[in-house]
Order: structure tokens, then sequence, then C-alpha cells
């Protein structure tokens, strides 16, 4: 246990030095009349395609320099961003208004014509970092009579751009970009066209504070539409937990006490109800399953998303997570990922010798691939589509490298010295009845007690609880939308937990009533169903909530949400069988068994 604390602490401390590593250039954002500032264009892509980005001068754009781009040098989170910072073509030094100037002129070939009239046609967007406040921008405009054919369609790329920058005192408070409709240079047809790059900037003076420069994009989630829409979200949470938790009590505590009564050896208690079957396979109840080392891995592994999943909430709840923050949330998702690998092992383990497993080694190969595995294979194949495409979102080699070293030095240790503790620290099951040497014989269930039923009705319930929220998450994961309401998703998502694992109890009792005993697979199983309704949502927002369109976009969203999902259903599954297991615990404590 000490051992454990140790490594929790170590991972806060190596976290928030990773994270507060993620700054500006300029550190302390101050600055002189006539000092130059950071600014750092990022990417290109389709505005409905999040994923597919391009680095900005993969267009035929003016370079700052003919022969070199400079780069900015990025930590882990940003390159997992699919950030790629350059220097910007413009110069914009502090409290130095510029007149409409030119910064470069060229004749665009046919070739880079027809690249700009594809990005206009797809409605391409540009990102920009200036003093590390986000600058977004679209390259041109078009018109067309039919949106679904573009053929004839009026092709414009915007040739001036005009920045008002805001500051107070020494410091940069907000930047906003415009660009002059008359200013334009016409792509509709397949020819060369001169063109001459302008810009012009104005800075303003303001009296907002910089601590609040940032206030703006948080605020989008927080006005008050939105704000009522989260808060019924909660509500419609909050009433269906009180339902399902009161009736689930009343049912349970009638049915249970009568069960009891039933039990006793005073015959003037027993009535003439029918017989419930769950005290009578007592001597099959704590029958281990099947796959056993399969099943400890799934909640090794379950154990260690649930705490990835607490620590990012922390560090969302206190700020670390603010808007634009590049790469935060990767790298803390990496770093924790990998410091939380003892965990895995540990519960692992621990619960695989509980339950009289032989083969250590085994269960940690299972633990270590369990969720790791697929998500690696899922990235080689998305990665790859990102080569193919020259997207942002593929990732250089020295990165992979990174991650394989830290895979290889960080995870896979602290895997096996997890696996070592768990195997030395428990000693038996001791379940509260001894088993039979022969399993009893399931009875016939009609259908609506299968496996399969039982999942669609444990996941429903939960889903119900969270589709509301689904929705801005999604679109700030796969959007644009900024999502800053950390409080109200922690709400969410204890909410999530507490139907889960009622549910999964209220099943586990119906399913033991019934005199089948194995239980241990279906309660992980309806537990973590919850997963599967998420990835039916996930089909229901590409088709009709989104503009997404493309291979590459598709790939991605699908590959990565099975992923997700994935993870959701070894973490809620892992939540429904505790929280079944204890149940089971307490009922068959309660009475005597032979």
């Amino acid at each position: 246990m000490e051992k454990s604390m140790a490594c929790l602490v170590g991972a806060i401390v190596i976290l928030w030095c990773c994270i507060s590593h993620v700054t500006s250039d300029a550190s302390d954002h101050r600055y002189m009349k006539g000092d130059s500032v950071p600014f750092y264009a990022n990417k290109v892509g389709p505005f409905h395609n999040p994923s597919e980005t391009y680095r900005y001068f993969d267009l035929p754009f003016c370079s700052p320099a003919a022969a070199n781009v400079e780069e900015k040098r990025e930590d882990l989170g940003e390159v997992l961003n699919g950030d790629r910072l350059v220097a910007a073509p413009y110069k914009l030094d502090f409290q130095i208004d510029i007149e409409p100037e030119s910064y470069c002129k060229k004749r665009l070939t046919i070739k880079e014509v027809a690249q700009f009239r594809h990005a206009v046609l797809k409605d391409y967007f540009y990102q920009m970092y200036y003093d590390d406040l986000p600058i977004w921008g679209f390259l041109g405009k078009f018109d067309s009579e039919d949106k679904d054919d573009q053929s004839g369609a009026i092709v414009h790329l915007f040739k001036h751009v005009h920045f008002e920058i805001l500051y107070n005192k020494d410091r940069i408070i907000d930047v906003f970009i415009r660009n002059d409709p008359q200013a334009v240079v016409d792509l509709t047809e397949n020819k060369e066209v001169e063109v001459d790059f302008t810009y012009s900037a104005k800075w303003v003076e303001t009296d907002t504070p910089f601590e609040k420069r940032l206030e703006k994009y948080s605020q989008t989630s927080s006005l008050s539409h939105n704000l009522e829409i989260h808060w019924f979200s909660v509500i419609n949470s909050c009433v269906t937990v009180l339902l399902l938790t009161g009736f689930l009590a009343i049912i349970l505590m009638r049915v249970l006490k009568n069960d009891f009564v039933k039990f006793t050896p005073d015959e003037e208690a027993i009535d003439d109800q029918e017989e419930s079957g769950w005290k009578y396979i007592h001597g099959d109840v704590f029958r281990y399953p099947r796959f056993k080392s399969l099943f400890a891995a799934a909640l090794g592994t379950g154990t260690q998303l649930f705490t990835l999943t607490i620590f990012i909430f922390m560090l969302a709840l206190v700020g670390v997570f603010y808007p634009y923050n590049r790469g935060a949330l990767f790298t803390a998702l990496v770093i924790i990922y990998a410091l939380t690998s003892g965990i895995a092992g540990y519960y692992a383990a621990s619960f695989y010798y509980m339950i009289e497993g032989k083969n250590w080694v085994k269960i940690l190969v299972l633990t270590g691939s369990l969720f790791s595995g697929p998500l690696f294979f899922t990235f080689c194949f998305l990665n790859t589509v990102a080569l193919a495409y020259n997207a942002t979102a593929a990732l250089p080699l020295g990165t992979i490298v990174v991650i394989f070293l830290i895979w290889t030095l960080v995870t896979s240790p602290l895997l096996v010295l997890g696996g070592i503790a768990g195997k030395n620290s428990q000693s038996g099951f001791q379940a509260p009845c001894r088993t039979n040497k022969y399993p009893r014989e399931i009875p016939q269930v009609p259908w609506y007690r299968t496996t399969l039923a039982q999942m669609a009705m444990a996941g429903f319930l939960p889903f119900s609880a969270i589709y509301i929220e689904l929705y801005y998450i999604f679109a700030s994961v796969w959007g644009h939308q900024i999502y800053t309401i950390y409080s109200i998703l922690f709400i969410v998502f204890i909410i999530l937990l507490i139907v889960t694992a009622f549910v999964t109890v209220a099943l586990t009792y119906f399913q033991l009533a019934t005199e089948d005993h194995e239980w241990w697979w279906r309660s992980f199983l309806c537990g973590g169903s919850t997963g599967l309704f998420i990835y039916g949502y996930c089909l229901y927002y590409y088709y009709a909530r989104s503009d997404m369109s493309g291979f590459m976009q598709t790939t991605f969203f699908f590959g990565y949400m099975a992923c997700i999902c994935y993870g959701f259903f070894l973490m809620l599954g892992t939540v429904g069988f505790r929280a079944a297991l204890i149940f089971v615990r307490h009922i068959y404590l309660s009475i005597k068994c032979e």
C-alpha cells in the first residue's frame, strides 16, 4: 500500500511538471513597445473535418523564408493534438500599427490555383497563435446556386488580412482577424493568377485584465441557455437515479425480506408464496468464472481506466485544461496511463490469485495488452491513413519512439511491479458459502432473461442519464465548440457510476432468483454495455448531427471512438461487477449456508 501511495504522489508531481511545460515562448507575456511577439501559423483543413488538418504551408502561401520554414519545437501533447507550428508570414510587433502593406507578391500556377480553389470549396480554415491566443480565419468564399453541385461555383480567395489587437499596458489581451470581402482574387478559372498578399494591424487599448483574457472561450459553455440545458441534463440524470434507486430499494427489500423469512427455520413464518431460488444455489454462486485470467485482466484494466478518469477529472476541476492549453489533455492522458499501469497489474494479479489462478505471467501479459493492444492496432491503421493524406494527424517517427520508450521503460516495469505486489498481497477469496464439487444445472430461462437482453436493459438506463451531455462532449472533441463545465460533467459521471451499479445489482439478483449462478461475467457485461450504447450514439451523431465526411475523417471518428467506447466498456464493467460482488456477498452472509 505504501508503494502504491508513493507511485500516486510521484505521478502527480511528474504530471504537474509536464503540464506546466505547455506554455508560451514568452513565459511572462510582457512586452515593451516594438518588441517582437511570438506569432505562429498552425494548420489548415476542412472546417467540418477536425481530424483532417494539414501544415499551413502545404497550401501555396508565401513562406516567410523561401528556402527554410522556421518550425516551433513542440511537446508530446501538441504533436498528438496534430499541432505543427511554424513562424507566421506576418510581423506584428507590440503596439505598432501597420497600414495595409504587401508581404508577398506571387504568381499562382494553374496547379496552385486548383489547390486554393479546392480548399475554398471545402471550407478550409486556418489556425494561428499570437502570444498563445488562438486565431482562426477562412481562406476565401464561394457562391454556388446548388449546394450539392459546386462545379459552377464562383470562387474567391481573400488576399488581405486585418488584425485588431487589444492590449492592457504591457500585455496582450485579445486578437481578432478580419478579411476584406472586397479584397479578393478570382480563382474560378484554371489559369495563372497574380496575387498581392497584404495585411494591416490596429492596436486598441482595453481595461480587461490579463488574468481574464481567456474567459471568453470558457464563457461559451456558461451562457444562460447552455447552462439551462446542462442543468436539465443533471436534473434528468438525478431523477433517473432517484426513481431507479427507490424502485430497486423497494423491490429488493420486499423480495429479500420474504426470501429471508422463508429461509428461517421457523415454519410459522413460511407463507404460501412461491419460493425464491437464489438461496438454493449458495453452493454454486461463488464458483469461479470461466476464463479466469481474461476476467481478472479485464478487472485490472478497468480499474486502471477508472483511476485514469478520476485523475483527469481532478486536473480539469483545478483548471489545468483551460481552453487552448495546447496538448495538455493528451500529455496528461499519456503520462497518467503509463503511471497507473501498476494499479492494473496489482488488481489483476491480486484478484487472479484470489480465485486460485496460477500463471501470473499470463495474467500480466493479458492485462498489459487488453486495452493497449486494440488501441495500438487502431493507431497503426489510422496513422497509415494520415500518412497517405499527408495530414498533421500522422505522428512523426520521433514521437512514436518516445511513446514506445514510455511504454517500455515506465508502463511495463510498473505493470510487473504491481503484479508482483498483487500476487503477494492476497490469500484467498473467502466466500461466505462453501462451493459444491459439481456445478448445479442451470434451468431454461425466457428470452428476456438472456445475457443479450439483460445487456440491452442494463446499458439503456445509464445511457439515458448521460445522453444529453454526450452531444456537447462530441461537439467539443469532434467539432469546434469549447467545453469547460467540468463540474457538471463530473456530476454526470458520478450519476453514471451510481446508475450502472444499481442496474447491475438488480439484474444480478433477478439472475440468481432463476437459479442461474453464472453471474460473474454477466454482471461485467451488463455493467459495460453502456459503452455499446455510446458507440451506437456515434452513428447517430456522425450522420445526423455533424457534417463530417471523407474517408480519413470517417475512419478517425469511428476508429478512435471504438477505442474510447471499449475503454468505457471495461471501466463500467468493472464498476458493475464490483457492485454485484458486494451485493452477492452481503445477501449470502445474511443466511446460514449449509
